[in-house]
């Protein structure tokens, strides 16, 4: 069942896995949560769309990538975040619900 709130969603890093009936972007959401940033980065990157493109952007600044980082903010049509990347997190997370 897809989560209706982010506590939802955090109580969900519970399961092994995420539920496969999950859009793929909060599966890679997901993974980075669970502490599996390359596994997130792998859903991420072949995600065509703007929000492929922030999550994408956002893996890169949490590995401390800040150019990588701002080509993809770009793509996604958004600034250089300046708030804490559990914040970022956390609306990525509720954007996708």
């Amino acid at each position: 069942m897809r989560p209706k709130t982010f506590k939802q969603f955090a109580s969900s890093l519970d399961l092994d896995v995420p539920p496969n009936d999950w859009p793929e972007a909060l599966q890679s959401l997901w993974f980075d949560a669970k502490g599996d940033w390359e596994a997130s980065h792998n859903i991420a990157q072949d995600l065509p769309t703007t929000m492929g493109s922030w999550i994408h952007a956002y893996l890169h600044r949490k590995e401390g990538d800040k150019w990588n980082a701002g080509y993809w903010y770009d793509r996604a049509g958004r600034s250089f975040p300046n708030y804490s990347l559990e914040e970022e997190l956390e609306e990525l997370v509720e954007a996708n619900l």
